[in-house]
């Protein structure tokens, strides 16, 4: 069973959401970031990135650097800028993108399921990474980000959740990536029935926040062991759970500045044992799985997998960017670890193929491969095994914003 949380949120002030809420810190460039620290006061990057202030001077992932961060937080709630609610309870929160909804709930996840692989996981996480974002909730005491969960389809849920956006909601606005974002407290006395609503739910994925949830994980062990009193919201972290199809999965292509010396009309024929090669008049997205779209110099080729390398049990081994991986990147252009190569880099689909056209016609890069997105069935087989997914293959939609729903973890 999926078993949900509720919780009394840190939230902005109505009139002050738009201001407050952010995206993470790494999604912002050093000019736009000091710009939004410089114009605007109640921006929550002031919290989590003390070092904007001139003043503060820590090194990164630091107790010091921690340790402000908690202060900050604490100064907002002091200005009013932040206030709690007074009574536990979970949130709707949804975000339209041009013609894409997204509606889900925003509640607290059971660590004990993440332990007990309820909550199915598809990425490797690092350990130092792990340890840092254990150490960071520690010391601040609260978690501004939700873990993004996935889970099966449920029209009483759906019926649930439309039943409550028939009245105002909390906050609504939109942001200057033109994405409009809407939240709901539920009432109280409408919790019971949305945790009955999730308790049929056998299995929840995480479909973003693998590290998150990891350290969450790990903060309640260490805290069990260190004898230190336990708090009910330990035992949960902050997630937003969404009903698999209305989420939206854009692929990870990828872009390589080497042809290990070889002419590209030699690599071409490199590729024929595995793949079947269609010279194309322009550039394009693949039509279909299997299909991985090759632009090299100012041409651009399919190449259809041919079926020997998919049709085989494998649920890793078969999906695409696996198959790039193994019949091209590694044997052919010589790239032996992706995580630390330097002559890859990984891009969204969200920057579209403007972009990787413009990369390759500067001579930046030597090659560029589109690939079909991944389907969720695809993230859900690989996770089930309780195996990982190749690194960057799943750009996953929403993406959430931090501080509108703060979770404090020592209550």
């Amino acid at each position: 069973m999926a078993k949900i949380h509720p919780f009394k949120a840190v939230r902005p002030t109505r009139d002050k959401a738009q201001l407050v809420s952010t995206r993470p810190l790494a999604a912002y460039r050093k000019h736009i970031l000091r710009a939004k620290l410089d114009e605007n006061p109640y921006t929550f990057l002031h919290i989590i990135h003390p070092e904007g202030d001139k003043e503060h001077h820590s090194k990164a992932n630091s107790v010091e650097r921690f340790e402000a961060v908690r202060e900050r937080f604490k100064q907002f709630r002091e200005k009013g800028i932040l206030v709690q609610d007074p009574v536990a309870t979970c949130y709707i929160y949804r975000q339209t993108k041009e013609h894409h909804v997204f509606t889900g709930v925003i509640a607290g996840a059971s660590v004990d399921e993440y332990f007990n692989d309820q909550i199915k996981k598809h990425e490797a996480t690092i350990t130092s990474r792990e340890s840092m974002f254990t150490n960071y909730l520690h010391i601040t005491g609260f978690n501004a980000e939700p873990v993004l969960l996935a889970h099966k389809h449920s029209d009483d849920l759906d019926k649930f959740l439309n039943r409550q956006m028939e009245v105002r909601p909390e906050f609504e606005f939109s942001t200057t990536d033109k994405i409009k974002h809407e939240l709901w407290a539920i009432p109280a006395k409408d919790v019971k029935t949305l945790q009955a609503l999730y308790a049929p739910i056998d299995a929840l994925y995480i479909a973003d926040g693998h590290h998150r949830s990891a350290s969450s994980a790990r903060l309640r062990e260490a805290i069990s062991k260190s004898g230190e009193p336990h708090k009910k919201n330990q035992d949960f972290f902050l997630a937003y759970l969404i009903d698999e199809q209305k989420l939206e999965i854009v692929e990870f292509n990828r872009l390589v500045k080497t042809l290990n010396g070889l002419k590209w009309e030699a690599f071409l024929e490199h590729l024929t044992p595995h793949f079947d090669i269609t010279p194309l008049k322009k550039e394009r997205q693949p039509e279909h799985v299997h299909e991985i779209i090759c632009m090299v110099k100012k041409k651009a080729f399919s190449l259809k997998v041919k079926p020997a390398l998919y049709q085989q049990a494998d649920v890793v081994g078969k999906l695409d960017a696996q198959i790039l991986t193994d019949y091209i990147l590694t044997p052919i252009l010589g790239i032996e670890d992706l995580k630390t190569s330097k002559d890859i880099e990984f891009v969204p689909g969200t920057k579209g193929l403007k972009y990787l056209k413009e990369q390759i016609q500067k001579d930046h890069f030597e090659v560029a491969f589109i690939l079909h997105p991944v389907s969720m069935e695809e993230v859900k087989a690989v996770a089930d095994e309780g195996r990982i997914m190749p690194p960057k293959s799943t750009w996953v939609e929403p993406k959430m914003r931090s501080g509108l729903t703060i979770y404090k973890i020592n209550e």
